[in-house]
C-alpha cells in the first residue's frame, strides 16, 4: 500500500486514476483548489499550486511515496513543486504531452527527428531558458506553441539534477469518455459527419498517436508503482491519420464523410497534421506495460461520443 498524492485528478482520466489507486488499496489524497469533491475514500487538500506558501501550509507534515502531477503546465509550476516536494516524496510522476515533439512548436532550427518519435529524440537536460527569461510567461502568444513549450520547460525543470526520482509521461491524444472528453475533438467529427458538414483536412495528412482515457489512467496507475525514471511515451498501438479517423466515425454513424482539403499552412480539423510526430511506445512496453490498439477501442469511443451528443 502506497501513500499517493494526485495534483489535479478531478476531471477526465484523472478521476479514473484516483479511483483505480483507491480500489487497489493505496491511501490516496487529491490536491486541488476545491472545484470538486474527490470520490468516497479519497482525502483532499486545498491549495492553489502556484502559491508556494499556501501549498506548503496545505501539505503541512504530509509525506508521500508517490506524487502524480496532472496539472503542471509551466516551468514556474514545476519549480514550485520541485522546491516544495523535495524531501516529501519518493517518486514524482508528471503528466506531459506528445506535443513536446511537435515540429511546428519546436524552436527554429531544431533538427528533424525520425518517426515514430522515441523519448531520447528530445533532450531536455540542457538549460531550458535563455538568461533573464521569465519562467512563468510563455515565450509565444499562440496557445499551441505556449502549451508545448510550457510542457517542455516544465519537464526540463525536473530533469536537470532531479531532487527525487522523476518520470515525465508524454501522453498521446486522449479520447473516449463521451461527455467527459472535455476537449470536444472527437465530438467535432461525430457532429460534422453526422450532419453532413464538410471536415477540413490537410491534402496529405500524417498519422498521429492516440490513447483511450481508461488506458491512460491504467498507465499512470502502473507508472506510480514502478521504479524507472525519465521520459516515457504513452500511446496505443497504431497511428491513424485524419482520413482513417473520419472513416471510423462514418462507419459508426452510417454516413459517408465529406472531406474538404485546405491549403498548406491553413487551419484544419483537430488531428489533421501536415507534419509527422507520432510516438514510439517501445520503452513503456519494454518496461512491462502492454498497450491496446487504437483500431480496437476507437469504434466504441466514437459510439459513446455519438450517444453523448444526441
Amino acid at each position: 500500500m502506497k501513500r499517493i498524492l494526485v495534483i489535479g485528478g478531478s476531471r477526465y482520466f484523472g478521476k479514473s486514476l484516483v479511483t483505480r489507486l483507491r480500489d487497489e488499496g493505496d491511501t490516496v489524497t487529491v490536491l486541488n483548489r476545491g472545484s470538486s469533491a474527490p470520490p468516497l475514500g479519497v482525502g483532499r487538500l486545498l491549495a492553489d499550486r502556484d502559491d508556494e506558501a499556501a501549498l506548503r501550509t496545505a501539505l503541512g507534515r504530509h509525506e508521500f511515496d508517490v506524487v502524480v502531477d496532472q496539472v503542471c503546465y509551466t516551468p514556474f509550476q514545476a519549480a514550485v513543486a520541485r522546491r516544495v516536494f523535495t524531501g516529501r516524496t519518493g517518486r514524482y510522476v508528471m503528466t506531459s504531452t506528445m506535443e513536446v515533439y511537435d515540429p511546428a512548436t519546436l524552436p527554429a532550427g531544431s533538427a528533424p527527428h525520425a518517426v515514430p518519435v522515441a523519448e531520447a529524440t528530445l533532450d531536455l537536460t540542457r538549460p531550458p531558458l535563455p538568461p533573464g527569461e521569465d519562467p512563468g510567461r510563455p515565450a509565444r502568444a499562440d496557445a499551441a506553441h505556449a502549451y508545448a513549450e510550457g510542457k517542455r520547460r516544465a519537464e526540463a525543470v525536473f530533469l536537470r539534477e532531479p531532487p527525487f526520482p522523476y518520470v515525465g509521461v508524454r501522453t498521446a491524444h486522449v479520447l473516449g469518455g463521451g461527455r467527459a472528453e472535455f476537449t470536444g475533438r472527437l465530438a467535432h467529427y461525430v457532429e460534422r459527419i453526422g450532419a453532413g458538414t464538410p471536415v477540413d483536412v490537410h491534402e496529405v495528412p500524417y498519422g498521429t498517436s492516440f490513447i483511450h482515457h481508461l488506458e491512460m489512467a491504467d498507465f499512470l496507475r502502473w507508472t506510480a508503482g514502478q521504479t524507472f525514471t525519465g521520459p516515457v511515451n504513452a500511446a496505443s498501438h497504431g497511428s491513424p491519420d485524419v482520413i482513417e479517423l473520419c472513416a471510423t466515425v462514418a462507419e459508426q454513424l452510417g454516413r459517408p464523410p465529406r472531406l474538404r482539403a485546405v491549403e498548406a499552412g491553413a487551419d484544419a480539423s483537430p488531428f489533421s497534421f501536415d507534419r509527422a510526430y507520432a510516438m514510439d511506445n517501445g520503452r513503456a512496453e519494454a518496461l512491462g506495460f502492454t498497450f491496446g490498439r487504437v483500431a480496437d477501442w476507437l469504434p466504441g469511443a466514437v459510439a459513446e461520443t455519438a450517444r453523448a451528443t444526441t
